[in-house]
């Protein structure tokens, strides 16, 4: 993989060194277009000696301060020998523009897929992309919309809209604000909403989700791997029992690490 003196190749219209917060991983707050407005996002890139490496692209959850990208999580995927990608979406961290929960900003996932595929010292053949909470509704829609994305990973993640407006009264509010109302705008309800659209999705899907998430329900999960099914795609699902939206210490570091068995399984496939 490419050392830190020639990261200047990638991509991207600004690349910002940040402290690291693993040893082995480079951090890089960069900066690129989506629609023309300028997008930031957290890059961590391993060190290792392969000459290319396999890339994850990483759907963040939440919406402005809540769900921020995290870099130590982004360094822990990283350090499995992954580069990661993780927009911030636009409207957030310096970034132009407005966050629409999936609509619009979409592209700001899309356009940091075609970075990946051009960024020296990436496996073009092996980008995957995963999504956390909200971010399940951004991930998936890139498995819909960019050819080429190897495999999909949902971790607690939104796949109805709709069930997220009945279950969360807290973000009905914002819902109504972004999004509209379900009974007015049903179409931008079932348009961000995978589930409705497993038929459409390209690629191998991995669901892993804790059967106590008061944030985001586990029906989410049943839902979206019974909409899967249906359609013939190609999925697994994870229920952990006990395990609440955000996964603790050694559950996390063991489920984890079997995310990362089952995306190299796939990629051998």
């Amino acid at each position: 993989m490419q050392t830190g003196g020639n990261m200047a190749c990638a991509p991207f219209l600004e690349l910002k060194p940040e402290l690291p917060v693993q040893p082995g991983v480079r951090l890089y707050t960069v900066t690129y277009l989506s629609q023309g407005l300028r997008v930031k996002a957290l890059l961590a890139v391993p060190d290792a000696e392969a000459a290319e490496l396999p890339a994850l692209l990483y759907c963040r959850g939440g919406i402005k301060g809540v769900g921020k990208v995290r870099p130590e999580r982004i360094s822990q995927l990283a350090s499995f020998g992954y580069v990661v990608l993780a927009p911030h979406y636009r409207g957030n961290e310096g970034g132009e523009g407005r966050d629409e929960f999936g609509g619009e900003d979409r592209h700001d996932v899309f356009a940091a897929y075609e970075l990946l595929r051009a960024m020296p010292g990436v496996d073009r053949t092996r980008i995957s992309v995963y999504g956390f909470s909200r971010g399940g509704i951004m991930s998936l829609l890139a498995a819909i919309e960019c050819p080429g994305i190897r495999a999909a990973v949902v971790w607690g993640g939104v796949s109805d809209l709709f069930l997220t407006y009945e279950e969360r009264v807290d973000l009905r509010r914002m819902l109504r604000r972004v999004v509209g109302h379900p009974r007015k705008q049903p179409e931008a309800y079932r348009w961000r909403s995978p589930v409705y659209r497993a038929a459409e999705i390209a690629c191998p899907v991995l669901i892993i989700h804790g059967t106590e998430d008061q944030n985001v329900g586990v029906e989410h999960a049943i839902r979206l791997a019974d909409a899967l099914q249906r359609c013939g795609k190609p999925c697994e699902l994870w229920l952990v029992d006990g395990a609440s939206h955000l996964f603790q210490g050694e559950r996390m570091e063991t489920y984890t690490r079997r995310m990362f068995a089952w995306l190299d399984s796939v990629a051998r496939d």
